[in-house]
């Protein structure tokens, strides 16, 4: 299996529905979650078509948490965002599913000039997310 080398990581107000949320809104699987003994999620990581994510608690008390802020407490901004590659086939009907889990749509469903077609949207506490079929991985290797 080819291992990113890069994982973007978040953290939530409230990881445990966030990791409800981002399972059946974005397709992802929950690979392993690691609780601290206050009960909050200290570490998770999820999972989609061999690509990860790290996430946890933005209120735990971790030397990482300290560093973060999250959206609300910036006016909505965010300073990055991950972009996940979904399948050409199944891009649609992702943007469809996230919408029916009430995603805040950010950029609407399009077709990209450069290739692929893209939709970004909010979770529901505001980290921004782009998701699109244009893979740049396969731009390079050509």
């Amino acid at each position: 299996m080819n291992k990113s080398r890069i994982i973007p990581s978040l953290l939530y107000n409230d990881a445990e529905k966030a990791i409800e949320w981002l399972c059946d809104a974005f397709g992802f699987d929950e690979s392993f979650i690691y609780q601290s003994e206050d009960g909050k999620i200290a570490h998770a990581e999820l999972t989609y078509k061999g690509s990860m994510i790290m996430l946890g608690s933005a209120k735990s008390v971790s030397p990482f948490s300290k560093l973060i802020r999250q959206p609300q407490d910036s006016d909505g901004f965010e300073t990055q965002s991950p972009y996940v590659i979904i399948d050409e086939k199944d891009i649609e009907g992702h943007y469809n599913n996230a919408k029916l889990h009430d995603a805040k749509i950010a950029i609407e469903f399009k077709t990209e000039s450069y290739g692929g077609k893209s939709y970004s949207c909010y979770d529901p506490e505001g980290h921004l997310w782009c998701f699109g079929s244009y893979d740049p991985w396969e731009v390079i290797s050509k």
